[in-house]
């Protein structure tokens, strides 16, 4: 449970063990990326609530409205009371709010999903930047041993 990491000098790894590095580090980059893309989609879905919930005025009471049924497949409906609002908090689980406090619950989700995008965007950014790292060091080794090779092969 209570793993402590340990940093290690890169420059005293193998190659083998620092092409190993990189692979990891590309795979934790992909998951950063695609988690990135789930919060993104997710801020601008809160976004959208919270603008809807704010449209909602005693004008719209009788107004016509499109109901989607699914992707691509709507019925005509009419709004029948705009004080009051579902609202959809995870697994399956819908609250009744009034407008304020729906506006108020989508607000603090879209902070709160910026936040997270925030710190992934930072730690995608240090992997990344431990990936170059890890690049030039296995290309300076590289360059090293072909530099030894045709030393050897020079005095040979």
């Amino acid at each position: 449970m209570g793993e402590k990491m340990q940093a290690v000098d890169i420059n005293k790894l193998g190659l083998a063990q620092l092409t190993q590095l990189k692979q990891q580090l590309d795979q934790e980059i992909e998951l950063f990326s695609s988690s990135l893309q789930q919060l993104k989609a997710a801020h601008g879905k809160f976004q959208d609530s919270k603008e809807c919930v704010e449209k909602l005025t005693p004008g719209t009471k009788g107004k016509e409205i499109l109901v989607p049924l699914t992707g691509s497949m709507y019925v005509l409906g009419h709004f029948s009371d705009v004080d009051k609002v579902l609202c959809d908090v995870g697994t399956g689980y819908y609250v009744e709010k009034d407008i304020s406090a729906a506006s108020d619950y989508f607000k603090r989700k879209n902070k709160f999903v910026g936040d997270q995008i925030t710190k992934v965007q930072k730690l995608a950014q240090e992997k990344v930047t431990l990936r170059e790292i890890v690049i030039e060091t296995v290309e300076a080794k590289l360059q090293a041993t072909l530099a030894a090779q045709q030393a050897a092969a020079a005095t040979s």
